[in-house]
């Protein structure tokens, strides 16, 4: 009886853990449902995986994000592909049009790259920085945050930017807009409110169906359990749930 009680005292502990954790899990699911619901020409699952990334970088301690942002780039670059979501507020903010880079395909990117000056748009997990006045007029910074899938974006210079190359009229005129060296670029007329929505430590996904990122992202299935239970924690203290 007693070595029975001593089970039950070690088992407790663990039972309450699983228990978060699988609610921890429905509360992700049930924040990626809501949004799509937002977004019905977005991908569910896309969705879905945008707001595991961000939750489980969450988990690993970076700080909250109100805003998340979702490139799905295996659409057309003809079809708006760029969603930006309040996650507090459960909005969508923007339903946009984004380029590729130019080595990345032509109407539809197929190539994915870190490297420097290769021209190609990277996928992955990226915090945004601070905007800025450059050469392609307001920009956004971003950091990418999975190491040897899109880490060097930074110091590629991978920023959202407005570009004339980005419109709907070109889209329905060529099948396809313009590209960019890289970079997620928008529509001109939208490029400000969007970069003022999303700069300053905000979430942006870019996905891709790449079988060896899913498989071995550091955000996506590799992310252990707790992190996840940990963002939800924290999410919950903030926004008073």
């Amino acid at each position: 009886m007693i070595e029975f009680q001593r089970s039950l005292a070690v088992l407790a502990p663990l039972a309450l853990v699983a228990c978060f954790a699988l609610a921890t899990s429905a509360r992700a699911d049930s924040l990626g449902a809501a949004l799509a619901r937002l977004a019905p020409s977005a991908d569910p699952k896309v969705i879905g995986l945008a707001v595991r990334a961000s939750a489980c970088a969450q988990g690993q301690g970076m700080a909250p994000s109100e805003k998340l942002a979702v490139i799905d780039y295996s659409k057309p670059s003809s079809e708006p592909r760029l969603w930006v979501f309040d996650t507090v507020k459960r909005k969508l903010l923007f339903q946009e049009l984004v380029a590729h880079g130019r080595n990345s395909g032509d109407a539809l990117s197929t190539r994915f790259s870190n490297a420097p000056e290769s021209l190609a748009s990277s996928i992955g997990l990226f915090r945004t920085s601070s905007a800025y006045e450059g050469k392609n007029g307001y920009s956004l910074r971003m950091d990418g945050l999975e190491r040897g899938v899109n880490d060097h974006a930074f110091d590629r210079a991978l920023v959202i930017h407005g570009a004339v190359y980005v419109s709907e009229s070109m889209a329905r005129a060529a099948g396809r807009i313009g590209r960019s060296w890289g970079c997620p670029a928008v529509r001109v007329a939208v490029a400000h409110k969007l970069i003022d929505a999303l700069k300053d430590g905000q979430m942006v996904f870019s996905y891709y169906p790449d079988k060896r990122w899913l498989s071995s992202s550091a955000f996506l299935n590799k992310c252990p359990v707790g992190q996840l239970a940990k963002a939800e924690a924290t999410r919950a203290g903030d926004t008073g749930i």
